[in-house]
C-alpha cells in the first residue's frame, strides 16, 4: 500500500481556506496519496502544533497562512533568503529531521504575471499598502528590476520602514506623496480593505494600458477590482497567485509541478 502523506495548512481562521480544495485537486491529478487539511490553531499554540504535527512519520509539509507566517520565520530550521528577507514563511517540509522553511507567494505572483503577458521589468510599480502581503511579493518584484516603485500606506512610517528594509536591495522606492499623481504601469493592491470593503481609491492617473492587479481573491469581483474596472480593462484578483503559490508549494513537497490552469477554472465555477 502506498504511503498516505499528511498535509495541511495553519492559520486562525482558516474557514474559508481555499487551499484543502487546491492540494486535493493537484493530489489527485498527479496521482499522489496525500491527505491535506486545514488547522485552526490560538496564537499561543503555534509552536506546540507544529512539533506534534511534524511528531508523525507520515506528516511532509505545511502551508501556512495568516497570523503565522512571521512566527513560521522564527521556527528553527533552514530558511531560504527570500523568506528571511521578508520575515514570512508559507511553506514548510520535514526533511528527514529537518524544518525546510520558505515562502512561494512571490514567484506565485511573478508567475502568474507571466501567464498573462505582463512584465515589470522597467516599469513603474505602485504598491498599496505596507503590510505582510505587500511584503511577500516585494523581493520578487525587485528581482525583476522595475523602473520605479512607489508606496501607499495609510501609516507613512510603516511605509518608511518597508523602504528601508529593502534599500540594500533596491535604491527606487518611494512613498507616495499626497498631491503626487503617478501613471503607473502596474497598481498592486496589497492592503485588506481591497477585500473588506473598505478600500478607498487613490488619486492616480491611468492609461488603458495599466495593469490592477489585487493580492486578495474572492469568488466575487472584488471592491479594488471594481474600483479599477472604472479605469482599465486589465484588472485581475489574486485567484492566480493563489494557485500558482500552492503549485511551488506542492513543488517543494514532491518534486512536481501540476498543472494550475483546470483547477482556477474549477475555482472560478465555484
Amino acid at each position: 500500500m502506498s504511503k498516505l502523506y499528511k498535509l495541511g495548512v495553519i492559520g486562525n481562521p482558516i474557514e474559508h481556506s481555499l487551499s484543502p480544495f487546491i492540494h486535493s485537486r493537484f493530489a489527485r491529478n498527479e496521482k499522489i496519496p496525500a491527505l491535506y487539511k486545514a488547522y485552526k490553531v490560538d496564537e499561543g499554540s503555534f509552536n506546540i502544533f507544529i512539533k506534534e504535527f511534524f511528531s508523525s512519520n507520515e506528516s511532509l509539509g505545511l502551508n501556512v497562512t495568516l497570523p503565522f507566517k512571521k512566527l513560521a520565520s522564527e521556527l528553527d530550521g533552514e530558511i531560504t533568503k527570500e523568506a528571511k528577507k521578508i520575515s514570512a514563511v508559507n511553506t514548510i517540509k520535514k526533511n528527514k529531521r529537518i524544518l525546510e522553511l520558505g515562502s512561494t507567494d512571490g514567484i506565485g505572483f511573478i508567475d502568474d504575471l507571466r501567464s498573462k503577458d505582463i512584465s515589470l521589468n522597467q516599469k513603474e510599480v505602485l504598491i498599496i499598502g505596507a503590510g505582510g502581503a505587500s511584503e511577500s511579493i516585494l523581493f520578487k518584484i525587485i528581482a525583476e528590476s522595475p523602473k520605479k516603485i512607489y508606496i501607499s500606506n495609510r501609516t507613512t512610517s510603516k511605509a518608511e520602514a518597508l523602504i528601508d528594509k529593502y534599500k540594500d536591495l533596491y535604491k527606487d522606492m518611494h512613498i507616495l506623496e499626497q498631491g503626487n499623481k503617478p501613471c503607473p504601469d502596474i497598481i498592486i493592491n496589497g492592503s485588506s480593505a481591497g477585500l473588506t470593503g473598505g478600500f478607498n481609491p487613490i488619486d492616480i492617473k491611468a492609461s488603458k494600458d495599466s495593469v490592477f492587479y489585487d493580492l486578495n481573491y474572492s469568488l466575487e469581483t472584488t471592491p479594488f477590482c471594481e474600483w479599477s474596472l472604472e479605469k482599465s480593462s486589465r484588472v485581475f484578483d489574486g485567484m492566480g497567485m493563489l494557485v500558482n503559490q500552492a503549485a511551488y508549494s506542492f513543488n517543494i513537497w514532491f518534486g512536481i509541478m501540476p498543472e494550475t490552469q483546470k483547477v482556477i477554472e474549477d475555482l472560478r465555477s465555484l
